[in-house]
């Protein structure tokens, strides 16, 4: 008989490692389980130097959080685990989130974060644990799916919703992966914290990037990578020099203020161009992409992507967290896998995730998605102002 983890047996002889950050959400998580009667085990991770961090409102991992983990862990009577993955995070976490940003993009690293060491390595730990599952304090639902494994879903309250961070999760990871908070509200979170008598039921939730404490993602880069992304120009869509810059590092597509040039109208980060240091500026019309191509998918939706892409499906997708999602045609070109925006979308820059759904409103089924490749204007093609954005901008 399968317990509410769709686990067999009673939920006493079901051990669950639950991923605690020290925020309310992973906390609640921990209660909820261990009211109902699971063997909770709570590990809570270290991920990076956290000195610079500790006393920063919004980071999460940081010391003041692995006091609160330990503190909510010995207040609901579980056993709690700290575990140095500091190594392990900066190699597949730190090291390519500067490496992307050198290379012109603009990364999202709390993807390569849940995938590479919250839903791989500590995944691995948990079963090393004994546990037949591992919890998370994530705003996304999974659920049993008609034909056998788990299908992923977004949160029901959408302003919560993480199914854009959580993408790249496989279906062998899905298998093994529970999200409590996924029909719930933060709301009745904070309420159920209360009632469990959390001390952080209150507590900021974490925001931007855990390990830039500073909110300078070029602080972190220059560090990191020093001199490895030095001065260049800042040119126009037909290749006018406008003025210069100190680093690619200091922008990203869309961006408008900063840019340091005068001119007679707006003009915004079309494209960043790491090989020659050039940051290509336009006017926002020249920010409309129209098609996508994407490295490094991973399908989650019903039968093999080959199959998808043979039904040339319509899909919706994802190309920002903030960002609705916008319909879009899934196709195959030479080769590479490409999402076709139906409407356009502005400010889309390589580096970035795109997810998709199956649904644009309520709690649509993930489909999976991909990070963002290559672009191609919405304006290509056209005549008159549009040859200089084909020029400058098909390819970026």
């Amino acid at each position: 008989m399968l317990n509410a983890l769709d686990i067999e047996g009673r939920p006493s002889d079901t051990r669950v490692v639950v991923a605690m950050s020290g925020g309310v959400d992973s906390s609640v998580t921990a209660a909820l389980l261990a009211d109902a009667g699971y063997d909770v085990v709570g590990v809570t991770l270290q991920l990076y130097d956290h000195g610079a961090a500790t006393h920063r409102k919004g980071a999460c991992c940081a010391g003041r959080d692995i006091h609160d983990a330990r503190a909510v862990a010995q207040r609901i009577g579980i056993p709690h685990y700290v575990l140095d993955y500091e190594d392990r995070f900066k190699e597949a976490v730190i090291d390519r989130f500067a490496q992307s940003y050198v290379a012109g993009e603009t990364p999202v690293p709390c993807v390569e974060c849940n995938q590479s060491i919250k839903f791989r390595d500590l995944l691995e730990t948990a079963r090393e644990l004994g546990a037949k599952v591992l919890a998370t304090g994530h705003y996304v639902a999974s659920r049993a799916a008609p034909g056998g494994g788990r299908a992923l879903y977004r949160a029901r309250e959408a302003e919560r919703d993480q199914s854009y961070f959580l993408f790249a999760t496989t279906r062998a990871q899905l298998d093994l992966l529970r999200f409590p908070l996924g029909d719930r509200t933060k709301a009745e979170t904070r309420e159920l914290a209360r009632r469990y008598g959390l001390a952080v039921a209150d507590k900021h939730d974490s925001q931007d990037i855990c390990f830039v404490p500073t909110g300078h993602y070029a602080d972190v880069i220059e560090r990191l990578r020093p001199g490895a992304a030095g001065p260049g120009e800042i040119v126009d869509l037909d290749g006018r020099v406008l003025g210069e810059h100190d680093g690619i590092i200091h922008f990203t597509v869309g961006q408008r203020r900063g840019l340091g040039i005068a001119t007679g109208s707006p003009l915004y980060v079309v494209r960043l161009d790491a090989a020659s240091r050039r940051v290509v500026v336009g006017p926002r019309e020249a920010l409309r992409t129209s098609r996508i191509r994407l490295r490094d998918l991973n399908w989650l939706g019903d039968g093999s992507i080959e199959n998808a892409l043979a039904r040339h499906p319509e899909l919706f997708v994802k190309v920002r967290s903030t960002r609705p999602p916008q319909p879009a045609w899934l196709r195959e070109n030479a080769g590479n896998i490409e999402v076709e925006l139906v409407g356009g979308e502005d400010g889309v820059s390589p580096g970035q995730a795109c997810a998709f759904y199956d649904a644009a409103e309520g709690q649509a089924r993930v489909l999976g998605g991909g990070i963002i490749a290559s672009t191609v204007a919405a304006a290509a093609g056209k005549s008159g102002a549009g040859a200089g954005l084909t020029a400058a901008v098909a390819a970026r």
